[in-house]
């Protein structure tokens, strides 16, 4: 028996039970009369200890020759610890040991497998199966584990189907890049892995099983972040006979089941937004709520005042940071370092400080007389002791660098806390987009997408201006997900394809089996999916997705463990009818 107990088991009501033990060796600790081993497995740590004098010396001298990570058997009596540790589930007890066995020995470990690590990205990413056996990323795989069953339960409750579709699909122009796979069987011909189960799950609700879900991999050929991977996973799902207000329900209701069941919190029920007001207030289609400083416009207020930055811009807007009139020249000049960063791209930030003792300081004073200040502070509806942030320029691009701008006060005043949560649905996004360089429309979400009802005349005469039927999960700044009311209906199908520049036979080439499938009593029907490495991760209060994943790839989409990807053998080209040659220099 290579163990009774696990290493995170014992307590100090088990004194006095002999016990076997296995697992790894993370620490030696050897104190010439006194001896202890800290072992690890995956459900925790447990001390053991020897003493010179008590111990067989035997035990002691293979004690001392073992190393990190060794893998060993040990047999002993529990007994209660003198120095205990409140830090560890079994801090209060120890095994006096009476037998040890070597069952593997182990070089010397490139980092330190401890809860920090001193090993970089890199190379704990090389190492990844070391880099695993440690506690942070053990807890983060276990909250996934229990998020996915807790996931599974709640839709089961809800009379959802968890149904498998396809990994080798048909590749579609829209959306990211697909990554391809060659066909051996149809020589020329390539299969694509699904960026997500999109067609499936409609044909689903064609097919009547109208609760569906799925914990799928997906995949997208595209750059990558800290919050994004080539491969991801997604909660896919989709309902049918439902309207919005359904899909919205019952994801709330996913939701927080969730935060409770793993969480132990209730994070009640969801804010909604519409994507205008979202844009409108916070410069961004997810924003942040968790703190306040929505933005003010000053056009009327600020233009034709002889400041050319404002008077030439098409938006003068700012936000109040309260209580922050004591940022000194260095923190200013910090912040507008920060919009001029390129990632960013403000030309300036002009600053209005409401002084504490009801005055006011600003970086525009030659152009502004105090009573004008006065009148902005009293439309940011700020008070003494108040700083005022205000940028201009294009309306597009200046609301996203203003976004960017109360993020970072945000940070800076400790607003952002990720053990605080507040979700929010943002809906009604735009159903199209126009692409300057292509010369046409691309949709905001994807092609089946429903646009609102009462929009449905906009698709004849101003298509850019219809409303889709849309909706996103928003939680502290982070889209966890999104999904839509899709088209169910042929002819409107067709009239969206030809307004993203389809031909009918290339809409016929590319999506007839869906086109076809609504010919047989498609219901309405919609959906969502959710991202749930991205969830993960939220849920625990980190930005990175990687730690959640067991085996992610790097910023270049790099499997560093396995180096892949990597070049195959020209017999295996040949057989595949591919021809690589080399990039022109």
């Amino acid at each position: 028996m290579y163990r009774t107990h696990t290493c995170g088991e014992l307590r100090l009501s088990d004194t006095g039970k002999e016990v076997t033990l296995s697992g790894w060796v993370q620490r030696v600790r050897d104190k010439g009369t006194l001896l202890w081993i800290d072992l690890r497995d995956r459900y925790g740590i447990t001390q053991l200890f020897l003493e010179e004098g008590e111990s067989k010396p035997e035990l002691l001298q293979a004690a001392r020759s073992l190393g990190r990570e060794f893998v060993i058997r040990v047999s002993g009596k529990v007994s209660e610890r003198e120095s205990k540790n409140p830090n560890i589930a079994t801090g209060e007890v120890e095994i006096r040991l009476t037998s040890l066995e070597l069952l593997n020995a182990s070089k010397l470990p490139p980092f330190t497998i401890e809860e920090k690590s001193d090993g970089g990205d890199e190379l704990r990413m090389k190492y990844r199966y070391l880099d695993l056996r440690r506690t942070p990323l053990k807890n983060n795989l276990a909250l996934r584990h229990r998020l996915s069953i807790e996931t599974r339960n709640y839709l089961d409750s809800q009379g959802f189907y968890e149904i498998e579709t396809p990994y080798l699909i048909k590749s579609t122009p829209e959306g990211a890049r697909d990554f391809v796979v060659p066909s051996r069987m149809n020589p020329g011909e390539f299969y694509a892995l699904p960026q997500s189960p999109q067609t499936f799950k409609q044909i689903l609700m064609v097919a009547g099983y109208d609760r569906y879900f799925q914990i799928v991999r997906c995949f997208r050929d595209e750059d990558l972040r800290a919050d994004r991977q080539p491969e991801f996973t997604q909660i896919d799902c989709e309902m049918a006979f439902v309207s919005q207000e359904d899909i919205l329900n019952t994801f709330e209701g996913m939701a927080r089941f969730l935060f409770q069941k793993v969480k132990g919190l209730d994070v009640g029920p969801f804010a909604r937004m519409d994507y205008a007001t979202a844009m409108k207030l916070y410069g961004s289609d997810k924003p942040d709520i968790r703190f306040d400083m929505q933005f003010v416009e000053l056009n009327d207020l600020a233009k034709n005042s002889g400041f050319a930055v404002f008077d030439e811009a098409e938006l003068v807007v700012g936000i109040n940071a309260g209580g922050c009139s004591e940022y000194t020249r260095k923190q200013l000049d910090g912040l507008t370092d920060f919009v001029k960063k390129p990632q960013i791209g403000a030309k300036g930030l002009v600053y209005v400080k409401y002084n504490a003792d009801g005055s006011i300081k600003s970086s525009v004073d030659k152009f502004f007389s105090e009573d004008q200040l006065h009148g902005w502070a009293n439309r940011f509806g700020a008070k003494p002791g108040d700083l005022m942030l205000i940028l201009s320029g294009k309306e597009e691009s200046t609301r996203k660098q203003l976004n960017e701008l109360r993020l970072e006060m945000g940070n800076q005043l400790g607003l952002r806390n990720p053990q605080v949560f507040k979700p929010l649905w943002v809906t009604d996004f735009p159903l199209l987009e126009w692409n300057e360089e292509a010369q046409r429309y691309f949709a905001m979400h994807h092609p089946f997408t429903s646009p609102k009802t009462e929009d449905i005349h906009l698709l004849e005469t101003d298509p850019g201006k219809a409303r889709a039927n849309a909706y996103d999960m928003v939680i502290n700044g982070v889209e966890v997900g999104g999904g839509s009311i899709r088209i169910h209906d042929r002819t409107l199908q067709k009239r969206m394809f030809s307004l993203l520049g389809f031909s009918d036979e290339e809409a016929q080439n590319q999506f007839g089996f869906l086109l076809n499938a609504f010919e047989y009593g498609a219901p309405p029907h919609g959906g969502i999916a959710l991202g749930f490495d991205r969830l993960t991760a939220l849920i625990a209060g980190f930005d990175s997705i990687r730690d959640f994943i067991a085996f992610p790839k790097n910023n270049s989409g790099r499997d560093m463990m396995i180096d892949s990807p990597s070049a195959i053998a020209d017999a295996q080209l040949n057989e595949l009818y591919l021809k690589v040659t080399a990039p022109d220099k």
